[in-house]
């Protein structure tokens, strides 16, 4: 090569150097977004109520503050309690055209980790992500999906209980016997019990025709009814209102949503919140980052919610120090 042409190569070569620092490119990253890009996710969820509504709220939210209200495309789909309708969606979403899919608990969660797909995964607010098959560990996620854990605070929930209505000796604890996540809260919930020297009932259900007649008879032989992390009687919470109300039972929840719905207190996790640090991670694997370098996350739940209005149907006294404290007080 003469030099001639050796230096004509090396000003071509400056020139195109020039012109990438210009445009704001680093030749040297590829975990930097691209701002141009339109991104579609997809949002799976079980049922459509106010903890996972706020939820969403929170990831989309945090997704657009990032990326820009015009480069997110969301694609919202429920199942509508339906498990056979959850895995339909899945497989839709697992097929392609998806750069990223949030799914919403437990069901919707382990609907899609069961497709296998190429397609990254961020899970919201499961409380028992390896026990569900998500991951092997928290910290080294290894089936392309990651995600926030939201362990129940068992033992807050109770202590409050006993705070506000010290003469409670039996728990009954309802949920559903085909969700991972509230039977292992379930499990969690009986041995604290156990340890604070209080019995525990519990109650299953397989689906939403059976919640009425069991909460009914759960509510008769027990001082008060625990509801855990469970989509299908979080959604049919207003059953359960009605039944401890007709024998005079407060209920545990474990979210804010069934303290809107009735129950007498819930120590859980700010929802909203929930749903921005999951749109966190998820905005790190977007931007580069493999799924296996971005490890699960546990976020823990202190927020206290009280309802005035149960409390005044129970004859219980809420103290003001509590109600001060509070993250909510429904009247």
């Amino acid at each position: 090569m003469t030099i001639f042409k050796k230096l004509t190569a090396v000003a071509a070569l400056l020139a195109l150097t020039l012109s990438l620092t210009a445009c704001g490119v680093d030749a040297s990253s590829s975990a930097t977004p691209a701002r141009d890009k339109t991104y579609k996710i997809g949002i799976i969820q079980l049922v459509e109520n106010g903890a996972f509504e706020d939820m969403k709220k929170g990831f989309k939210a945090e997704m657009e503050k990032e990326y820009g209200a015009g480069k997110v495309e969301f694609v919202e789909k429920s199942a509508q309690g339906d498990a056979s309708n959850m895995n339909t969606i899945a497989q839709e979403m697992a097929g392609g055209g998806y750069d990223l899919v949030a799914t919403i608990a437990t069901p919707a969660s382990q609907a899609f980790v069961n497709q296998k797909s190429d397609t990254p995964q961020v899970f919201i607010a499961v409380s028992q992500p390896v026990k569900a098959g998500l991951l092997s560990d928290m910290k080294k996620p290894d089936k392309n999906a990651t995600g926030t854990q939201n362990p129940i605070p068992v033992e807050g929930i109770f202590n409050l209980a006993k705070e506000l209505k010290p003469d409670i000796k039996t728990v009954g604890i309802l949920y559903s016997a085909n969700e991972v996540n509230s039977n292992a809260t379930a499990k969690d919930a009986k041995a604290q019990l156990e340890k604070m020297g209080l019995k525990a009932v519990e109650r299953t259900v397989s689906n939403s025709s059976e919640v009425k007649q069991t909460a009914d008879s759960l509510a008769a032989e027990t001082d008060a009814i625990f509801v855990p992390n469970d989509s299908l009687i979080q959604d049919a919470i207003a059953l359960v209102v009605d039944a401890a109300n007709a024998h005079k039972i407060p209920i545990l929840g474990s979210s804010k949503v069934m303290v809107d719905g009735g129950a007498l207190l819930s120590v859980a996790i700010d929802d909203v919140d929930t749903g921005a640090q999951s749109a966190r991670l998820a905005i790190e694997v977007l931007n580069g980052k493999a799924v296996a370098d971005v490890p699960a996350i546990a976020i823990n739940g202190d927020m206290v919610d009280v309802n005035m209005a149960a409390a005044e149907k129970l004859g219980i006294t809420i103290p003001q120090a509590i109600q001060d404290k509070a993250h909510s007080v429904v009247k």
